[in-house]
């Protein structure tokens, strides 16, 4: 099996390594009833994609205090319904390979430890060396700062790979390299636009940098 060219990969889990997006869109409804904020027609829902995170909210007049209670309610919705959620076709393999190779991996999400764990389960979950979970919605850089230290790693020898705009963002203000996988939230064309250094099309292109 050949070397890896980055000894740490660093990843996202909600449109990265799980399939939650469809879910995300049955409870929209029921969130911005309970909170509060834009519920735009579904027919706008490409559009919406093409947006950063902060045009985004804006759009939806989401205000930022009530960012930490929307995820924290959303994060236990999705603890109720949890079997909805699965990892997307390949993921568990490309997380099996890595780990053959010598690589250490890390998951950094917004999201509850306990969901996170419950979807890649036992097996996958005791492969994963560290998991930061809770960041907030912009606070992915703190994250991805503290998991070189404690990992001794220099920014070019980790690989951040992440399906949103937000996730770019956060690996270049460490100087991480960044990896976007185009089946995840954010729409392919916002992602391309940013130039991330690679692009993935499907899980089995993570093995073949």
């Amino acid at each position: 099996m050949p070397p890896y060219p980055y000894r740490l990969v660093i990843f996202d889990f909600d449109g990265t390594l799980a399939d939650s997006f469809p879910w995300f869109l049955e409870v929209f409804d029921h969130l911005a009833e309970r909170f509060g904020f834009e519920n735009p027609d579904r027919s706008h829902l490409d559009e919406l994609r093409r947006l950063g995170p902060r045009e985004l909210l804006k759009r939806l007049k989401v205000p930022l205090l009530k960012l930490p209670a929307i995820a924290t309610y959303a994060q236990r919705l999705q603890n109720q319904q949890i079997e909805k959620i699965v990892l997307f076709d390949g993921i568990a393999q490309v997380i099996r390979d890595l780990k053959a190779r010598g690589v250490t991996v890390v998951v950094v999400t917004s999201n509850d430890a306990d969901n996170v764990r419950t979807v890649l389960g036992a097996e996958l979950s005791a492969l994963i060396d560290h998991y930061s979970c809770g960041s907030s919605l912009f606070g992915k850089a703190a994250k991805f700062k503290a998991v070189l230290k404690a990992f001794k790693a220099k920014p070019t020898e980790a690989l951040s790979i992440g399906d949103e705009l937000r996730d770019i963002e956060a690996a270049r203000k460490v100087g991480i390299v960044v990896g976007a996988v185009t089946w995840g939230y954010a729409h392919e064309d916002s992602l391309l636009s940013e130039k991330p250094d690679h692009v993935f099309e499907k899980p089995a292109d993570i093995l073949n940098i």
